[in-house]
């Protein structure tokens, strides 16, 4: 097990914050001796996820184990995993950051099972059996249970596979920046200079695509899960009453999923092999993105003026990330009770793409299960501006009178054709 070098800043960051969680853990802490090595062996798991990713991967089995086998409840010092999940992915080997995965997955199961059947009394799942309604009740509630346990561990995985290809991009384009500078200087080559900066060029171009990619897997990862996760809590209260009914949201989640994991390996296989373009969403799909916001509980008025006119392929694309985007944000942040309002005005030269809803007021708690992270600034609205800049347009937010209002300008082709006859 290999150990990077960190700055002294960064190490004094992660074993503050570990002691920080192993603080608010023995709080909460009965005063056991196998609760109290559980909370020392996460803290050192926590406090070495930088410093090597594998060790603080095995400590965190090791540990957690040893919590299954001597029983004891589960607390808040099993935070520490998610912390190490992120670690292993974004800095670890190529055999840590796999195995990162396969911890994902087993972690999963021995979560749902060990809170399902050992300690019954966090969940409180009734086994007794009088009929085919309990059999679908419980089954559901496993299912459930295991989602939960599969977002909480799956989501800081991914968080750092983002980082990792965000970062491998960024070493590349200054490596290559490094050795185009010295290239020129030494050989004084004119010709020499122009091939060079041509690959440069090229170079760009790869990195481009690939923070393409990441943002396209950020819209993917967020909105799936995002959708999973309102229809698993969905199912979970319509359970207590008929658990019949909780079909079509059990199909809604299944599809939801299979589609991001579908998008998810292409997005992977073209950051692997770097595989020419997959087909992307385009105008077209946009019914069927609807549908399924909708199917999660989101009410959407969804209005058009004009007649509609034409867009190039990369503009369908930035026109339908930033519905999803948007739509994905109130299905987090927005009040449940009001409509979004979805508004496409066909103009000669450019659609202009309004998207409102109604801000959840503060005293409402936010569901931090569905967003993966605190009501916070994330890459959303960032990656939103750049995809609505690339297309020729321009994006712009407002948060007031307790209204958040997006208005993207993406040009038509009537526009960019009058420019090219101009020049």
């Amino acid at each position: 097990m290999s150990f990077r070098r960190l700055a002294p800043y960064q190490v004094v960051v992660d074993v503050s914050a570990a002691l920080l969680l192993g603080f608010v853990s023995l709080l909460f802490l009965d005063g056991d001796l196998p609760g109290g090595l559980v909370v020392l062996g996460m803290v050192v798991a926590a406090s070495i996820r930088r410093l090597s990713p594998s060790l603080a991967l095995t400590i965190a089995w090791a540990v957690a184990l040893g919590e299954m086998v001597s029983l004891s409840t589960p607390g808040i010092s099993n935070l520490a995993v998610c912390a190490v999940l992120y670690s292993v992915a974004a800095y670890g080997s190529e055999r840590a950051k796999w195995a990162g995965l396969g911890s994902v997955a087993l972690g999963a199961i021995s979560g749902t099972f060990y809170v399902s059947f050992v300690q019954t009394s966090l969940f409180g799942i009734d086994y007794n059996v009088y009929g085919i309604t309990d059999v679908v009740r419980i089954l559901l509630q496993l299912g459930i249970t295991f989602l939960g346990f599969l977002g909480l561990l799956g989501l800081p995985w991914a968080a750092g596979l983002l980082t990792r290809a965000r970062s491998t991009a960024r070493v590349s384009r200054e490596a290559q920046l490094t050795a185009e500078r010295e290239t020129a200087r030494a050989e004084g080559d004119a010709a020499r200079a122009e091939r060079e900066a041509a690959r440069a060029e090229r170079d760009i171009a790869v990195e481009q695509e690939r923070n393409r990619i990441a943002r396209d897997m950020h819209d993917v990862v967020a909105h799936s899960l995002a959708v999973v996760i309102a229809q698993a809590d969905g199912a979970r209260y319509a359970a207590r009453v008929d658990p019949t009914s909780v079909d079509e949201a059990l199909q809604t989640i299944a599809g939801t999923a299979r589609e991001a994991l579908g998008d998810v390996r292409v997005l992977l296989g073209q950051l692997r092999h770097s595989q020419g373009e997959a087909p992307q969403p385009a105008l077209g799909d946009l019914d069927r993105l609807l549908d399924q916001m909708r199917g999660s509980g989101l009410q959407i008025d969804h209005r058009v003026h004009g007649e509609p006119q034409q867009l190039g392929t990369n503009r369908q694309l930035a026109v339908f990330r930033i519905v999803q985007e948007s739509l994905t944000n109130a299905l987090r942040h927005g009040s449940r009770d009001a409509p979004v309002g979805l508004f496409f005005d066909w103009r000669y030269d450019a659609l202009h793409l309004v998207v409102s809803n109604v801000v959840r007021p503060v005293t409402e708690p936010v569901d931090t299960r569905a967003t993966g992270e605190m009501r916070r600034g994330g890459h959303g609205l960032d990656g939103m501006r750049e995809r609505a800049t690339l297309a020729g347009g321009s994006l712009t937010t407002q948060d007031a009178d307790g209204r958040f209002v997006v208005h993207a300008i993406v040009p038509t082709l009537a526009l960019t054709q009058e420019v090219g006859m101009i020049r």
